[in-house]
């Protein structure tokens, strides 16, 4: 699927999330048959490692709030890559990552906070949402969602999976928080799914990663497309960046997507450099239509897109940006109250 045909299938998800259109699936009707029976012979070769524990990584990362600082507040919503299933510890869980990034960056504590659940699809963030703004503990100043895989798994039309994720962006961005979603990775990187069903699922995984951007940005959120960010990596080297379940990423390919992400958490409370937040023409970056932008970030993961102008000449406009990766502390601290 190209560029623009892409943009043109993820604007008609998105308007029919937004009008109340149910029935634009995640795969045509004549491969729903081989999709299932391929998903099944996957799932039985997928997630057959030991039984993993996620890590509670809840606390406050980068010191302690007596400091003088007040501490910035980070919450992960979401399935069971924003939880971390797949390591062991907490301060491998992406959550973590993070949460130690940012506060190295604005040099003040971060208190971390996951409601994300294995196995959750984006109607699950109503709930997840709900529990987050009921928290007595205080709103968070930036919340980071990644869902969308088992949306394409389960089948959930498209239409609905964005409508579940705009909603749940709306309600963060009203109640005062930064939001920046993280959209569908790219099941096709997965080693042990074959063809075709590894082209069904890149496809279905790209058309939700570009609607998913279109339908946060166009609430207020960010995104940052992780897409296939691991595909080399994982071709050359699956067994260190999959863990031991062959499905969920290793420690290492959770660093991998949080250094692609803390650029635009940093940017979103305002802690990234002026200077970068221009466009550079050098790295392909620019203003763009919604659609075209969520388009573009589909199909090169890493990419960061937030709104620009309410309205141009092809509706929304967007900027798209291919910000510079940091390298995550070498170092995360655990957890204050919480297990390491």
């Amino acid at each position: 699927m190209t560029s623009m045909s892409r943009a043109r299938a993820a604007r008609r998800i998105a308007a029919g999330a937004a009008y109340g259109g149910g029935g634009i699936g995640l795969a045509g009707a004549a491969t729903v048959g081989l999709l299932v029976a391929e998903m099944q012979l996957a799932r039985r070769r997928v997630g057959n490692g030991p039984p993993v524990r996620v890590p509670n990584a809840d606390g406050v990362y980068g010191g302690s709030p007596a400091c003088g600082e007040s501490p910035l507040r980070l919450t992960m919503l979401g399935d069971s890559t924003a939880a971390g299933q797949g390591v062991y510890r907490a301060g491998q869980t992406p959550g973590a990552l993070l949460a130690s990034g940012l506060s190295a960056v604005a040099e003040r504590p971060v208190v971390l906070r996951s409601v994300a659940v294995t196995g959750a699809r984006s109607d699950d963030l109503e709930r997840q949402v709900s529990q987050v703004l009921a928290d007595t503990g205080g709103l968070p100043d930036v919340c980071v969602i990644m869902v969308g895989a088992n949306d394409v798994t389960n089948r959930m039309p498209a239409t609905r999976s964005v409508r579940f994720l705009s909603t749940a962006v709306r309600r963060l961005r009203t109640a005062g928080a930064e939001v920046v979603v993280g959209t569908c990775p790219d099941l096709g990187t997965i080693e042990p799914v074959r063809q075709p069903l590894r082209w069904l699922a890149r496809r279905a995984s790209r058309q939700l990663a570009a609607a998913q951007t279109i339908g946060a940005v166009q609430q207020g959120g960010r995104t940052v497309s992780l897409g296939d960010l691991l595909g080399p990596e994982f071709a050359a080297n699956p067994r260190e960046l999959f863990g031991p379940d062959n499905y969920h990423p290793s420690a290492e390919g959770y660093a991998t997507a949080a250094m692609a992400v803390l650029p635009t958490v940093c940017a979103a409370l305002g802690l990234w450099p002026a200077e970068e937040e221009r466009p550079d023409t050098s790295r392909r970056e620019g203003f763009l239509p919604v659609a075209r932008a969520a388009a573009e970030a589909a199909s090169e993961a890493g990419t960061e897109v937030a709104a620009a102008m309410p309205s141009g000449p092809r509706g929304p406009w967007a900027l798209l940006k291919r910000r510079r990766r940091r390298r995550m502390p070498e170092t995360e601290p655990a957890p204050s109250g919480g297990p390491s």
